[in-house]
């Protein structure tokens, strides 16, 4: 539940800084600029929002960690609800009412995942998860997307470390193997997520790990 909090409040502050000219910019998300992903961000609040409003009475059907479905390949932007969210990003027109309306969202969701018992099951992606291994798997959420906020934008501030290094450890439970303590965190999730490439001596250090990665998330 910290961390959750710690990834969100991190991500959500430095939306708050860019400036309107980083909107432009484009996102680590392929064929997403930043305003595409800060749009994405507060769908993102919304869903948690409506998650921990869903309680049900059901057995858990995932965790953490199984939540997470794997596809064969990237998005390639034909997906309905990603070309949606261009659409609805340039509908904002002004950076400030996209911001104004995460804002508004974000906190709440904030408010909303502190405030939840982490043993409540919740419903969501036709799965039951207690809420607690929900908002831990928006860690991972939260992070990569930092990461993906700040793939063009070296003068904003990345994710904390203690978020970098809980994400590693969920893709490695993912991923079914660990990365190589030579791979700081940061990279490990970037390559772990085909978000960047290995180099050849990278790849040599991941080991079998290479033939499981990348992990395309979903």
């Amino acid at each position: 539940m910290d961390l959750f909090a710690c990834s969100w409040t991190a991500l959500r502050t430095a939306v708050a800084a860019l400036p309107d000219a980083d909107f432009a910019q484009p996102s680590g998300c392929a064929g997403w600029l930043v305003r595409d992903l800060v749009c994405h961000l507060v769908i993102d609040a919304q869903d948690v929002l409506i998650t921990l409003a869903t309680p049900t009475g059901s057995e858990p059907t995932a965790d953490a960690v199984t939540y997470w479905e794997v596809a064969d390949g990237p998005p390639t932007g034909e997906d309905p609800l990603d070309a949606l969210v261009v659409r609805l990003a340039a509908a904002y027109r002004e950076p400030h009412l996209l911001t104004f309306h995460l804002d508004d969202v974000g906190p709440a969701a904030g408010r909303a995942a502190a405030l939840a018992d982490p043993l409540l099951r919740v419903r969501t992606r036709g799965q039951v998860l207690t809420a607690g291994d929900y908002l831990a798997a928006y860690v991972l959420e939260w992070t990569l997307h930092h990461l993906d906020l700040v793939a063009h934008l070296p003068h904003v501030a990345g994710p904390p470390a203690e978020c970098l290094a809980r994400s590693r450890a969920a893709l490695e439970e993912i991923a079914g193997a660990p990365f190589p303590a030579s791979l700081g965190d940061r990279d490990a999730l970037l390559i772990g997520t085909g978000r960047r490439a290995p180099t050849a001596a990278e790849r040599a250090e991941l080991g079998a790990a290479a033939e499981r990665v990348p992990l395309y998330l979903g």
